[in-house]
């Protein structure tokens, strides 16, 4: 187990988008930190008190957890000075990234000589089958993007709180390092082998209760070239019965794809769901979220408006409006 508190390790993140592993904790389990350490030349903050280790330690962290989701997942130079000397101050660290703390020698013995614990969460620890495509019994929902990062694993998590606030049967299957952080567990997808990945996902979603939602967190996107095979793997192993389309309206380009423009909603739609009818042939286009979270709230609700009016489907901002709207929608069905 992972101790919390933590202190949340920006580095030298350049932008809130690299930064979305330490927003998501901070967001969603502001409970378990105590604080930011932030490097020279960070461009963001999520908003938390600046720390040095020892504050951080004097506020109660037990862990460092590295709170950055760069392209790559790489552990760079520039921040394992920092890494290992907190190991030498008493952290344990845990880390999403690719690059696993556990495969650098340095960290490695610093954590060995001082008797501190590496958490690479990102490491897949049950050997997956490969999907059958049987169909399971309960309710399954999936957030899908016009691009990654636009609030897939945000949506899946407003949802799964009405739901619960409700009194429905719902739960939040991460499959991601942020979305393991936050709940404690998961599949760490993209760590898959691709021939397991769809058979992964059906093992986080085993059958349930006939009224029982699990909100599968979404992955990349379909149009985006670096990342659609993990948005498929999701479509055909995790068998949705609906799908909310996610999208963030103020984007000039794909995220890291500066050549590459998000697709249309109406595109989207079309796309994903004809994707997991394969899957799936009930499986239904259920409403719109909306990241606004770079709008006013007065151009926010006049873009909503006029994605639902479009597309005919319930649109909102779950986060910051509400996800009451999306639960009625899946309620219904």
């Amino acid at each position: 187990m992972i101790q919390t508190p933590y202190l949340l390790f920006l580095g030298d993140a350049p932008d809130a988008l690299s930064a979305k592993v330490a927003q998501g904790i901070k967001d969603w389990r502001p409970d378990n930190a105590v604080g930011q350490f932030r490097m020279e030349g960070c461009g963001t903050t999520v908003g938390l008190s600046d720390m040095t280790l020892q504050e951080g330690l004097e506020a109660g962290a037990k862990t460092l957890v590295i709170g950055v989701a760069n392209r790559g997942g790489v552990i760079s130079e520039a921040w394992k000075t920092v890494l290992v000397e907190a190991l030498e101050m008493g952290y344990d660290i845990a880390s999403g990234l690719h690059n696993l703390l556990r495969d650098e020698d340095e960290i490695q013995r610093a954590a060995k000589v001082h008797g501190a614990t590496l958490h690479d969460v990102r490491i897949p620890s049950v050997a997956y089958p490969i999907a059958n495509g049987i169909k399971r019994t309960g309710k399954r929902c999936l957030a899908v993007g016009t691009d990654c990062s636009v609030g897939k694993m945000y949506t899946g998590l407003c949802i799964d709180a009405e739901m619960t606030k409700r009194g429905m049967k719902s739960t939040f299957r991460p499959t991601g390092q942020t979305g393991i952080l936050i709940t404690g567990g998961g599949v760490p997808l993209d760590a898959v082998i691709a021939d397991f990945m769809a058979g992964a996902v059906e093992y986080l979603t085993p059958d349930n209760d006939a009224d029982h939602w699990d909100h599968i967190e979404g992955q990349g996107s379909l149009y985006h070239v670096s990342y659609s095979g993990v948005t498929m793997a999701l479509i055909h192993g995790g068998q949705p019965d609906a799908l909310i389309l996610c999208h963030e309206p103020t984007r000039a380009h794909m995220r890291g794809l500066p050549t590459y423009q998000q697709p249309e909603l109406e595109t989207l739609r079309d796309t994903a769901l004809s994707m997991a009818k394969v899957a799936n042939p009930a499986c239904v286009v259920a409403g719109v979220s909306i990241n606004t979270q770079h709008m006013s709230e007065d151009d926010a609700r006049a873009y909503i408006k006029d994605v639902e009016d479009r597309m005919g489907l319930p649109t909102t901002d779950p986060f910051r409006f509400g996800a009451e709207r999306l639960v009625d929608a899946l309620e219904a069905l």
